[in-house]
């Protein structure tokens, strides 16, 4: 004779405690991620034209009629320059709001964060082509492996 084989049908209740459980435990998961920044915030210092040092100054015009960021090693220090591109008159700013670093698949990355402000319709301004930059001395020992450039823009 075949003998039927029964199951026991677990309580509603323990389900129930079973998929709370769970939850929980995703929700942790996903909380710890959440708060555990893989992004560290960069100190730097942003310069006036005349504390940029002379190496800088030499290679700035090679990027100045582009927008990006660049990172640059003099006098053993870090520096990151943003620039603007070529604009068509003045009133056309550029600012440097936060730089982080994160690791990515064992790659720095210098994400930098800017601020870009043109200027308003009406304004009276320098009817002359400008490059709007900024430059900023940082606190890094070595140079990223890839840099990022992510641009807010100002009303």
């Amino acid at each position: 004779m075949k003998e039927k084989l029964k199951f026991k049908v677990p309580h509603w209740k323990t389900i129930f405690i079973l998929l709370l459980a769970i939850i929980l435990i995703v929700a942790v998961v996903y909380a710890v991620k959440y708060f555990e920044k893989d992004e560290e915030e960069v100190p730097f210092t942003v310069l006036s034209e005349n504390e940029i040092p002379q190496k800088i100054q030499e290679i700035l015009p090679r990027y100045k009629s582009l927008e990006r960021a660049l990172a640059c090693k003099a006098d053993d220090k870090i520096y990151v320059i943003v620039t603007r591109g070529e604009k068509p008159t003045g009133g056309y700013t550029v600012g440097l709001d936060a730089l982080e670093m994160k690791k990515e698949e064992n790659k720095k990355i210098l994400i930098v964060h800017a601020r870009f402000k043109d200027p308003e319709p009406g304004d009276i301004v320098t009817q002359v082509i400008t490059y709007p930059y900024v430059a900023a001395e940082t606190n890094l020992k070595e140079l990223p492996d890839k840099i990022e450039l992510k641009v807010q823009y100002d009303d």
